[in-house]
């Protein structure tokens, strides 16, 4: 009897798991081998390409010490935190207003941010490119931190709005009989119980910027300004030949970061992502 429920559990739980995994993993693999492969065996159809025989850092060193990869590292991050700092800051306060506060239109505003989110960004690089060239931003680093929480904030903004929905408002109001004003209510009652929302908006800000290509590639031409995505993309390609190797290279190292931040904050991004999705 008991070996039928190990039998069942494996069979029910852990192969789909390990399924699940394999899958995930896959091209975390088919970059990890490609990147350490040297130029004779990527480009040898005769053995298989799922091993590496003779692992090599070549494409590594080219792309850290021959390619701008370290200052197109700092730029991403730099847009990224800047960015997810923009929104988070202004996106959660208008969140609480829209879940919180009784005002004529709030059910209209709450659509037309959320519907402001659904423009695809291939509508708007061109008219943006204009915006940013008024602006004497063209072409910096500086340009992105203006332009990305355009399109961060709609959602910040939605996803705060629905988990502020989920937080009993008795507790708000229990602090204003006791004194406490709306913005000390805010900020003491009600932002520490919506901490997992906050991350879980921060976590897709982040990772939204740090992978956003259109704008960095419309916006920034020199190469000291790229970000990872365009770097990567423009310095290791010619015409239709890729450096895969390098490219492959570049694909692990930046995708390290936002794995890093996924593992540590998952379950707060779980919980937040959740409780504004079923309420908002």
């Amino acid at each position: 009897m008991a070996g039928t429920r190990i039998v069942d559990r494996l069979v029910a739980l852990y192969l789909p798991l390990l399924l699940v995994l394999v899958f995930l993993l896959a091209p975390f693999y088919w970059m990890l081998i490609t990147a350490m492969k040297p130029n004779s065996e990527l480009y040898n159809g005769a053995i298989s390409p799922l091993l590496v025989f003779e692992p090599t850092t070549e494409h590594f060193e080219y792309l850290w010490f021959k390619t701008d990869f370290i200052v197109w590292a700092w730029n991403t991050m730099f847009v990224s935190i800047a960015s997810t700092v923009i929104s988070i800051f202004f996106g959660v306060p208008a969140g609480y207003a829209l879940a919180r506060l009784r005002f004529r239109g709030a059910d209209t505003i709450s659509l037309g941010v959320f519907t402001t989110y659904l423009v695809p960004t291939t509508l708007l690089f061109i008219p943006m490119v204009q915006v940013m060239k008024v602006l004497n931003l063209l072409d910096t680093i500086v340009g992105l931190v203006v332009v990305y929480p355009t399109f961060l904030l709609p959602f910040t903004t939605w996803l705060m709005s629905g988990y502020f929905k989920t937080i009993p408002g008795e507790l708000e109001e229990c602090a204003r009989i006791d004194g406490a004003s709306r913005i000390m209510a805010m900020i003491r009652i009600a932002f520490p119980l919506a901490a997992p929302g906050i991350v879980s908006a921060g976590i897709f800000c982040f990772t939204l910027s740090w992978n956003e290509f259109i704008y960095a590639l419309t916006l920034i031409t020199s190469s000291q300004e790229r970000t990872i995505p365009t770097g990567v993309l423009v310095q290791l390609t010619r015409a239709d030949f890729y450096f895969w190797g390098p490219l492959m290279a570049g694909a692990l190292c930046g995708s390290i970061p936002v794995a890093l931040i996924y593992s540590f904050f998952v379950d707060q991004y779980a919980a937040g992502l959740t409780a504004g999705a079923v309420k908002g």
